[in-house]
């Protein structure tokens, strides 16, 4: 198992909001949860892209992503994702290398195919193209960020004449991509074909194939193998659920009943996907018993994620997946106990204060000897000079 040096957090924002509420207030608070994540020292925050079905309402990342970047300092931003079907690859290009320039080089291309049906139904997109679409824009995008050569292409569903994109990236050589994958083997061959990094989502929206998450990452590399690209583990993220609490009773009762509503209401009666079959109360023991989620403790985050990197042979980037399952300050709550007592296990930040804390403990008697004989002979030098006098 590779485990990186430094392994970066952070969170795959969609975001869920369940229909009802104030938007407006949801969309600020989904910007403050980015703000704290900055302070805490979370290193990236990817935001999705979607149009129908009421619970996910961004439906421009670039412009959350913007705005996000005038209230941070640190945090990376990234799309999570742009469906690319969606829009015509020069303007993708252009929009994320203006992004890049604002922000100084903190942004970073996540792309994927679309996830809703419903989305690509409203633009009459069809669902069999569109992976096809994905591969061929994102081939352009590439090239238009890279070559200073004009470019002309003609697609069934989009056309470049001489095309060149005016401004370069700020970053060099050009914006990190990272492609969504979740259990078919079509968004890691994508990124193994591209040379981009992956975001393996662990909620499957794709429920034809079942691939394991080392079958995932070997097809990755055997499809860069074959496309002269090389696939980096510490690129790799992997997006999963977690609420944290002081106790692991604490956490799961604290989400359960946001979390039954989320599956139930959106991914089964919205959506359609199958949900466990279980009583609603019992979803989330469910789905922290199938390693679906992570819910409990800092230690039981810390097992869960090592056992993440055996399972799946290692990976740099462990993503948390935004859920509106809670009251705000237990949503605080669970990412200041990642960030003061998960993040500096797989960081390396507290290797040498433990170290230093070991080597103290292990000398305190011949430590303390050497304290009470220094005190020992201050006092006999005192009385000495008095008994002078």
């Amino acid at each position: 198992m590779t485990v990186p040096y430094k392994m970066k957090f952070g969170v795959f924002m969609a975001p869920f909001h369940r229909p009802g509420e104030n938007p407006t207030l949801a969309l600020e608070r989904d910007l403050e949860l980015i703000q704290y994540l900055d302070t805490l020292g979370f290193d990236e925050a990817y935001i999705g892209e979607h149009h129908s079905a009421g619970w996910e309402t961004i439906a421009s990342p670039e412009l959350f992503m913007a705005t996000a970047a005038e209230r941070t300092r640190h945090i990376r931003l990234g799309s999570g994702v742009v469906s690319l079907p969606y829009h015509h690859p020069y303007m993708v290009a252009n929009r994320f290398v203006q992004l890049d320039h604002l922000t100084r080089g903190r942004v970073i291309l996540g792309v994927g195919p679309g996830a809703l049906a419903s989305d690509a139904l409203m633009l009459g997109i069809k669902p069999e193209n569109q992976r096809a679409m994905m591969d061929e824009a994102l081939g352009v995008i590439i090239r238009l960020m890279t070559e200073n050569d004009p470019i002309t292409y003609k697609s069934d569903w989009f056309e470049l004449n001489e095309a060149v994109i005016q401004l370069r990236p700020f970053q060099s050589p050009a914006i990190p991509v990272a492609v969504a994958s979740v259990e078919s083997p079509a968004g890691v061959s994508l990124a193994g074909k591209h040379g981009a990094s992956v975001l393996s989502l662990s909620v499957p929206r794709d429920t034809i194939r079942r691939t394991s998450l080392k079958e995932l990452w070997d097809i990755a590399e055997e499809t860069a193998a074959e496309h002269g690209k090389t696939m980096h583990r510490q690129d790799w993220g992997i997006v999963m659920g977690v609420h944290l609490a002081d106790t692991r009773k604490e956490a799961i009762e604290q989400i359960r009943e946001g979390s039954a509503r989320l599956v139930t209401e959106y991914f089964g009666r919205t959506l359609g996907n199958p949900v466990p079959d279980v009583p609603r109360d019992q979803i989330v023991d469910y789905m922290v018993d199938n390693n679906q989620w992570i819910v409990g403790t800092p230690d039981d985050a810390i097992a869960g994620i090592e056992r993440l990197q055996e399972i799946s042979g290692g990976f740099g980037k462990f993503m948390i997946r935004v859920e509106d399952w809670a009251p705000m300050h237990q949503i605080n709550r669970s990412y200041e106990l990642l960030a003061r007592y998960v993040m500096p296990k797989f960081q390396s930040s507290v290797m040498g204060i433990e170290t230093s804390n070991q080597w103290a403990t292990d000398r305190k008697d011949a430590l303390q000897a050497n304290r009470y004989a220094g005190l020992k002979a201050a006092t006999d030098t005192y009385d000495a000079s008095r008994s002078r006098s």
